[in-house]
């Protein structure tokens, strides 16, 4: 009989010197879809899409950039537009602190200027281990002064919408973020250019019901929640079942709410074709 220990890597004192326990395992994601392990890096490797089951899994803001904008040529605006405490709300500015050490970001959105393949345009990216990428006065802010500059400089816009809502931290400071960026935008169609917007998981509250649908073109990632209240508070709300993928990406592309679905694999191709079509001069 073949001992079971017959192809058992055998145990080499001198392999392990110098090594700390544990040292060479790869940090694992574990993936809502399918509920199985993965490696981090493996994860990342596949641009956060799930190899066995397809599942989004939320980018960074930086992994955004990465991936969408050409290597060095992200140049980042009003870094030092952050949230401070208006309202003196219990807690907030520890929920910030904790934010920012989380995504390593100083705000729930990071904008700037870049180029996709070569043509530049105006850029944001919401952040989602930024209190899930909220709006607050400054997320409102920055994106205002983007739209602004590219206004002034005739560019494109191109943003990444994911966010939980409007910030109750900040009462209405941060409602009125919708209607200021709202104006920005339209401004920024009025002379002309043109503004596309790419749908996350999740876009939700104030974000859906101002700049993320204002967009010339939206486009939606696969499985993404789109809308103003969620699933959950409208059954509550209605006492009414909702069909099967309410308000997921596929289903609001079915109800013309989004123009088409953008696997990341190809996004980058689309966007810089869609950017090149409507740039008019500027490509």
């Amino acid at each position: 009989m073949i001992s079971k220990d017959l192809f058992r890597r055998p145990n080499l004192p001198l392999e392990s010197v110098g090594r700390e326990p544990g040292r060479d395992a790869q940090p694992e994601v574990k993936c809502p879809g399918c509920s199985r392990s993965l490696p981090q890096d493996e994860l990342a490797g596949n641009l956060h899409v799930c190899p066995r089951c397809r599942h989004y899994h939320k980018m960074s803001a930086r992994a955004r950039i990465a991936m969408m904008l050409d290597e060095g040529s992200f140049e980042e605006l009003d870094a030092a537009v952050v949230s401070r405490d208006p309202l003196r709300f219990p807690d907030y500015r520890r929920k910030l602190d904790e934010a920012a050490l989380q995504s390593g970001e100083a705000e729930g959105v990071v904008t700037g200027l870049g180029r996709v393949d070569g043509l530049r345009c105006g850029f944001f990216v919401m952040e989602p281990g930024f209190m899930m990428g909220s709006m607050g006065a400054a997320v409102g802010e920055k994106i205002t002064r983007l739209f602004e500059r590219a206004l002034r400089e005739r560019l494109p816009v191109l943003g990444y919408t994911l966010s939980g809502g409007a910030r109750v931290q900040e009462g209405i400071l941060s409602l009125m973020q919708m209607a200021k960026v709202s104006g920005a935008v339209r401004a920024h169609s009025d002379a002309g250019l043109f503004y596309l917007a790419v749908l996350c998981d999740p876009t939700t509250g104030g974000v859906a019901a101002s700049f993320a649908m204002q967009a010339d073109i939206i486009l939606a990632e696969p499985g993404a929640l789109i809308g103003f209240a969620g699933p959950r508070v409208i059954e509550q709300t209605t006492r009414q079942t909702l069909p099967e993928g309410f308000q997921r990406a596929e289903f609001q592309l079915a109800h013309g709410f989004v123009g088409r679905l953008s696997p990341r694999e190809s996004q980058r191709a689309l966007v810089s074709l869609l950017l090149r079509m409507h740039a008019g001069g500027a490509a």
